[in-house]
């Protein structure tokens, strides 16, 4: 290798993590960033899933929009739900918020998550 990545992290404004982590980072032009239904105390939000879906991605619409690009600079979305019938929620409340050309996506059904009272996780990556 001849020279070195450099990976700049995202001010946010989300709820510092108490794991190592950054909400988002930019490194060679793409934005990382994964984005769970937090309110701004850091604490899960209640009401089921179109609630934590809707938080999700205005964290994910925040985050974006922090990095100096907004909705329309989304090029992935990976989906994360606990339950498969959640998928049709999720997915209305993701349709209010991109717009064509879509972002490619995918959609996982998992066990669980390290908070196990969140039901969806967004991983996201986007041109910063």
């Amino acid at each position: 290798m001849t020279g070195q990545t450099m990976i700049t992290p995202i001010a946010t404004e989300l709820p510092r993590s108490k794991a190592p982590l950054e909400w988002a980072v930019s490194a060679n032009g793409i934005l990382f960033t994964a984005q769970i239904p937090i309110d701004a105390s850091g604490q899960v939000v209640t009401g089921g899933i179109e609630a934590q879906a809707r938080q999700t991605m205005e964290n994910l619409k925040h985050t974006l929009e922090c990095a100096g690009g907004g909705m329309s600079s989304l090029a992935q979305a990976l989906i994360y739900v606990t339950d498969r019938d959640h998928l049709g929620v999720v997915n209305h409340v993701y349709a209010e918020y991109v717009k064509a050309p879509y972002p490619n996506r995918a959609a996982i059904i998992v066990s669980g998550f390290a908070r196990e009272e969140m039901l969806v996780e967004i991983v996201a990556y986007a041109a910063a």
